[in-house]
């Protein structure tokens, strides 16, 4: 099959099926024979498949990981072995699955449900006879029958048409309807909005551009979040190394307790794999990436009060980001409609029924968008009686009407001016200045004409402008602005966040709407049919021109791609099915909640009331998230690092592991788990630095190895100092690493407000319990220590507090935020 390309556009095809033979009769469509053959040939149009990937493989992918075969294994040993107390960090992993496969599949369900058409039914010919089909029955060569009202099911040449026109701004962008004649394409999904005709389906399937636009925007990604990849880079880091460490770790408890053969037959080697679990589980943060999880999830339900839906939780982040917004005008900076503006007499004609004219036009059934809005100023008269009447052509672009000698006589003639004026006896040049100079300010102009003879039913079929043409007055329509466009524009602007308008409108109009929104440059819109196709080139045009028009919708795909090759973070806006490839190429798309299905379902965020100005706080929610997930992640990798490190040491010199898991799991908490929760929800208006990883571990790596010090030191003195028992000691370390734990919390707290007081209180007060209420000691196996003891734990926390003030005062200056 010959004339497809690539491209999504329509394009000219190759052999004759399209184009009907000269001087062809009636079509009569294909037979039923016919239509078998094309099926058995795979010329049918089924509709696009599934989402890339099935329940069962989203399942998979999230469980099997080798962070969970590692940690999942540990945690199943623990409780095959009985040590239930010691295996409470697997929930952490149960709930990282389920809220992965949660959100995968809530964007699986948006994307399976995405098509481009929605008629249920096509009207073909079939052996001469029309019939109402399936779409998925249509087949390559089929006959559609268009009446107004359509929705157009395949790819197709118009063969036959009356007054046909298409409504391809879903598609297209194009806000006015386009004139069919014989011979043009018309694209899947637009609809037949006048008129009626014939055409024969040129593409099909898999190749139709309904289904290719469907299909991409089926496509299965996940937004780029920095948080999300930085974490997931850690996991994958240490996880790989848990293997070899573990082993070693395992092979120093069992020689710690005599060797592999005296701990097997005294029965101890469960003591030594719970202690080389627990030095195992304490290298992964897998409590960083749950409270990631919950920050954005609580955040997602926190916007959706301000009629914000976050359809996957990381967008939250990413907005905050983002240094290129690329919007949409029909529907995202307007509302997508035309209102009446104001009517400016020309003085050329002294014709005082002009304004009941207006509102005879504004009332006529077949009006376009831009007459309807005259129903809002001017009233339809009954006196008024039609005689002849030439419909709105956007082709033409004028519509006339000729009255009967009893009111308005004469013909009258409403359309653009440059295609009244001039056409008749009329050269008024002073009007068209006019028009003119109304157009170049944003307005969408339009005359009023009358001519003194009347237009009889044969010259009005014949579509010609009347002779003797007058204008009587011009009339200016405007787009509605957004209220909020210019204030949240101007908010993104003073953030440093770079504008671009790409349309598939008229490059004035698009200019002259960005004008109103507050963009300022010289000359009009960049005409996108000038666009290179080279991506280099295309991006070099986007850092210095702003505003497009006539752009397509692969065109608005590769803009953003350009952008994105040069380094940029991009969001897109949008409200059309001409959007959607854009939206689903940037980082982050933005939908306006009365588009399309396919661009909601496509998109990142969906604004539910279609109001800018809560982007500004989606801004303000994804800076509070990154900051205090950046603060809770150096309190987690500040664990790994130290777990790593005792791992090294105590493997290497052969000494048993100094804490149980459960006392390893009750510092966890006090020290990064229960405050990290806390404080990844409180406020937080740092600016977004990129940069996230190399600061968290620039901290976390020096502080963890002042902890791993601490750790040695104390466990060195109680193992080498007579009369401590294994039970007093464990918990002499655990307290020393507390303190120290503490501390490093309370540094990266500060500045200290009340709430971060509270909750250091709080931590502090959770230790204490631990160590003197009965119950709560006896489930950590926790046992005071001695005053000797004590006082060594205290030499070493001490210190080590000190150190790690002088870690953060290093961390201050080199990053001064």
């Amino acid at each position: 099959m010959t004339g497809h390309g690539s491209d999504f556009g329509a394009t000219t095809p190759d052999d004759d099926r399209a184009l009907p033979a000269s001087g062809a009769t009636q079509p009569v469509g294909l037979s039923l024979e016919d239509v078998r053959n094309r099926v058995l040939a795979g010329l049918d149009n089924p509709p696009p498949g599934k989402s890339s990937r099935t329940l069962g493989q989203i399942l998979r992918g999230n469980l099997f990981t080798l962070f969970n075969t590692v940690v999942g294994g540990c945690f199943l040993l623990l409780l095959a072995l009985g040590q239930w107390k010691d295996a409470v960090f697997g929930f952490a992993v149960i709930a990282n699955v389920l809220i992965g496969v949660v959100q995968e599949f809530r964007a699986k369900r948006a994307l399976d449900r995405l098509t481009v058409v929605h008629s249920p039914t096509a009207r073909v010919l079939r052996s001469g006879s029309p019939a109402d089909i399936a779409v998925a029955n249509v087949v390559m060569d089929d006959i559609l029958v268009l009446r107004a009202g359509d929705q157009i099911p395949a790819d197709a040449t118009i063969l036959e048409a009356s007054r046909l026109e298409i409504d391809e701004s879903l598609l297209t962008g194009e806000v006015e309807a386009v004139v069919k004649r014989p011979g043009d394409q018309t694209l899947s999904g637009s609809g037949v909005v006048a008129g009626s005709g014939t055409a024969r389906v040129i593409r099909v399937g898999a190749n139709s551009f309904a289904h290719q636009v469907t299909s991409e925007a089926r496509r299965f990604s996940l937004v780029n979040s920095e948080l999300r990849n930085a974490l997931n880079r850690i996991v994958r880091w240490i996880t790989w190394a848990l293997i070899p460490l573990m082993a070693l770790v395992l092979n120093g408890q069992m020689k710690a307790l005599g060797g592999w053969t005296t701990a097997i037959e005294s029965g101890s080697w469960r003591q030594g794999i719970v202690s080389a679990v627990a030095s195992t589980v304490s290298m992964i943060p897998q409590g960083l990436v749950l409270i990631t999880s919950v920050a954005f999830a609580l955040s997602a339900v926190k916007l959706a009060r301000n009629q914000v839906l976050i359809q996957e939780l990381p967008a939250v982040e990413g907005l905050a980001r983002v240094d290129v917004i690329c919007l949409d005008k029909t529907g995202t900076l307007t509302e997508g409609d035309i209102a009446f503006d104001a009517t400016h007499e020309t003085a050329a004609e002294d014709t005082p029924e002009w304004r009941e004219v207006l509102g005879w036009f504004g009332a006529d059934a077949d009006a376009n968008a831009t007459a309807r809005s005259l129903r809002t100023q001017f009233a339809s008269s009954d006196r008024l009686r039609p005689l002849s009447i030439v419909p709105f052509s956007s082709a033409r672009k004028w519509s006339a009407v000729t009255f009967g000698p009893d009111a308005a006589s004469g013909s009258w003639v409403l359309g653009a001016p440059e295609m009244v004026l001039g056409h008749g006896s009329s050269d008024d040049v002073e009007t068209l200045a006019r028009a003119s100079e109304l157009a170049r300010s944003g307005l969408r102009t339009v005359v009023l004409a009358h001519a003194a003879h009347t237009m009889t039913p044969e010259q009005a079929a014949q579509e010609q402008l009347p002779t003797g043409l007058r204008s009587v007055v011009l009339v200016t329509f405007r787009e509605h602005i957004r209220a909020d466009a210019l204030q949240t524009l101007t908010y993104f602007r003073e953030q440093g966040v770079g504008l671009r308008v790409i349309s598939g409108d008229n490059p004035d109009t698009v200019a002259a709407v960005a004008r109103q929104v507050g963009f300022d440059f010289e000359g009009d819109g960049y005409d996108a049919r000038d666009l290179p196709a080279n991506i280099d080139l295309l991006g070099a045009i986007l850092e210095d021109q702003h505003v497009f028009g006539r752009v397509t919708p692969t065109q608005k795909r590769d803009m953003v791609r350009a952008l994105q090759q040069r380094g940029h973070v991009v969001a897109m806006t949008g409200d059309g099915v001409n959007d959607a490839l854009a939206l689903k190429q940037a980082d982050i798309g933005v939908a306006m909640g009365s588009g399309s299905d396919v661009t909601k379902a496509v998109s990142r965020l969906v604004l539910l009331d279609g109001k800018f100005s809560h982007l500004p706080d989606v801004v303000a929610e994804g800076r509070r998230v990154i900051a205090n997930i950046e603060l809770v992640s150096k309190l987690f990798l500040t664990k790994t690092a130290y777990a790593i490190l005792l791992a090294l040491a105590f493997g290497g010199l052969l000494w048993e592991f100094p804490f149980l898991p459960r006392q390893l799991s009750a510092v966890d908490g006090l020290t990064i788990g229960i405050p990290a929760f806390f404080l990844a929800l409180l406020p937080n208006q740092h600016r977004y630095v990129p940069g996230f990883l190399r600061r968290a571990l620039g901290f976390a790596v020096p502080a963890g190895a002042v902890i791993a010090v601490v750790i040695l030191a104390v466990d060195a003195s109680a193992r080498f100092s007579v009369g401590n028992n294994q039970d007093a000691a464990q918990t002499a370390t655990a307290l020393a690493v507390s303190i120290v734990g503490l501390w490093v919390l309370l540094v990266l707290c500060r500045p200290l407000n009340g709430k971060r007081r509270l909750i250091l209180t709080g931590m502090y007060l959770g230790l204490l319990g631990c160590l003197i209420v009965p119950p709560v000691r006896d489930f950590f196996d926790f046992e005071l220590p001695s005053a000797d003891l004590l006082l060594v734990c205290l030499g070493a926390a001490v210190p080590g507090c000190l150190a790690i003030e002088i870690i953060d005062r290093i961390r201050q200056r080199r990053d001064p935020r």
